[in-house]
C-alpha cells in the first residue's frame, strides 16, 4: 500500500509578478475557457527546497559549476591556477565510466544535483592524487586521473531534499532518484489577466531648472487568489531515506511548512507581496493522490463585497464534499483544514484546526506516528 500526503492552499496575492515568461509578463494559463494567472511549479518548488534545506541544515546545489567550484577550492588551498583548473576538469572527466562533458567556461554539460559539502570532498580527492594530476596536466589525452568509483560515489550522495525532490543524471549509473514530491502549477481561482504599470525613475541630482525623469518604462503585474497543490509519496520518501521513518517525518513536516509559508521571490523589492494562505487543507490518502484543482474549472465570481477569497473557500469545500460523496470517503486516513475564517464551517474539508502547526501535526500523526510505525 502506498501513502500520500496531499496539500492544498488558497492564497490571495496582491499586485506582484511572482513568475515571468520570456517577455517579462506574468505567466498565464487558460482553464475552463477563462484566462488565469499562473505560477510555475518550478518557481515555487525552488523556494520550498531552499527552506527545507535551511531547516535541516544540509544544503544541496543544482549546478553546472562543480569543476569551477573545485578549482576555486584548490586555488584557495594554494594550488597554481592552471593545475587547479585542470583538477576541476578532471573531476568531471573521471566521473563514471565515460566521464561528464565540460564546456569552455569549465561548466559541466549537464546539471548536477549534489550536497554542497561534496565540493570539499572532491577537492580532497584531487589533493590525494595531486602527483598524478601534475604529471598529466600537459597531456593531450590525459584520460581519467582520479578514481572514477570514488568520484562517482561522491556525486551520487543524497541529501533529504534530493530524496524528496529527485534527481536525474543519466551519465552516472544509479545516480537517478525518483522524487517523492510533486508540485502543481498554481493558478488563480477566477478570471485574471496581467495589468500594465507605467513607471519612472527620478535623478536625485538634477538641477533645479531641469525637469523630466532619468528613466521610464512599463512593467506588468497581476493579482488574484491562487489555488496551490502538492503531494508527497510518503512510501517513496521513506524508501529514499533507507527506511528511516523518523527522518521522513522530519522532512515531511519541513516540506508542509514551507509549502504553506514560502513565496517566490521575483520582484519582491518592488511589490512585497508577503501574504500567507488563508486556507490550508491536508489529506493523508492511500493508493493515489487527489488534487482539488477541478473545483475552479468554472472560475469563481466575486462575492457581494467584491472579493474572491471567501468564494474560493466555499467552492473548494463544496467540491471536496462532492468528491467525498463519490468516493465514499474511502482510502483516506485523515483530512482537515485551517482557515482564517473558522466561522464558515467548511465541513467538506474535514475537521477544522486552529493553526497550520496543529494541522500539519495531525496529518503527520495519521501518516507516520511518533512510534515510527505506519498505522
Amino acid at each position: 500500500m502506498t501513502l500520500y500526503l496531499d496539500l492544498s492552499a488558497l492564497q490571495s496575492v496582491p499586485a506582484a509578478n511572482l513568475n515571468r515568461d520570456d517577455l517579462g509578463s506574468p505567466k498565464q494559463v487558460r482553464y475552463g475557457n477563462a484566462p488565469r494567472i499562473r505560477v510555475s511549479s518550478q518557481s515555487w518548488k525552488r523556494v520550498i527546497r531552499h527552506g527545507v534545506e535551511q531547516d535541516l541544515g544540509e544544503k544541496a546545489a543544482r549546478t553546472r559549476m562543480v569543476p569551477v567550484k573545485v578549482k576555486q577550492a584548490l586555488q584557495k588551498a594554494g594550488w597554481p591556477d592552471d593545475l587547479a583548473e585542470f583538477a576541476g576538469s578532471q573531476v568531471a572527466a573521471s566521473a563514471g565510466k565515460k566521464g561528464i562533458g565540460t564546456e569552455k567556461e569549465g561548466h559541466t554539460s549537464v546539471l548536477l544535483f549534489l550536497p554542497e559539502a561534496a565540493i570539499d570532498e572532491l577537492a580532497a580527492v584531487c589533493t590525494e592524487h595531486r602527483e598524478a594530476l601534475e604529471k598529466g596536466k600537459d597531456s593531450k589525452k590525459p584520460g581519467q586521473l582520479l578514481p572514477p568509483a570514488q568520484i562517482e560515489e561522491i556525486l551520487k550522495r543524497r541529501t533529504a531534499s534530493i530524496s524528496l525532490l529527485g534527481r536525474m543524471l543519466a551519465e552516472l549509473s544509479d545516480a537517478n532518484v525518483d522524487g517523492a514530491a510533486q508540485v502543481a502549477h498554481a493558478f488563480t481561482t477566477h478570471t485574471a489577466e496581467p495589468q500594465r504599470d507605467y513607471f519612472t525613475a527620478v535623478d536625485d541630482w538634477l538641477g533645479e531648472a531641469e525637469t523630466g525623469s532619468a528613466h521610464l518604462d512599463t512593467a506588468e503585474f497581476s493579482a488574484g487568489v491562487f489555488y496551490r497543490y502538492a503531494t508527497v509519496n510518503i512510501t517513496d520518501l521513506v524508501k529514499n531515506l533507507e527506511g528511516d521513518t523518523k527522518a521522513a517525518r522530519t522532512v515531511l513536516a519541513a516540506f508542509a511548512e514551507h509549502f504553506l509559508l514560502s513565496l517566490p521571490q521575483a520582484k519582491r523589492n518592488s511589490t512585497a507581496p508577503h501574504t500567507l494562505p488563508d486556507l490550508a487543507y491536508l489529506a493523508v490518502r492511500e493508493h493515489r493522490p487527489l488534487s482539488l484543482a477541478a473545483a475552479f474549472e468554472t472560475p469563481v465570481t466575486a462575492d457581494l463585497q467584491g472579493g474572491f477569497s471567501a468564494s474560493s473557500r466555499r467552492a473548494l469545500a463544496a467540491y471536496a464534499h462532492e468528491i467525498n460523496r463519490l468516493t465514499g470517503n474511502r482510502s483516506r486516513r485523515f483530512h482537515g483544514h485551517a482557515t482564517i475564517a473558522p466561522d464558515e464551517h467548511l465541513t467538506g474539508l474535514g475537521e477544522a484546526r486552529d493553526s497550520y502547526d496543529e494541522l500539519i501535526e495531525a496529518a503527520l500523526e495519521a501518516a507516520l506516528p511518533q512510534s515510527g510505525e505506519q498505522q
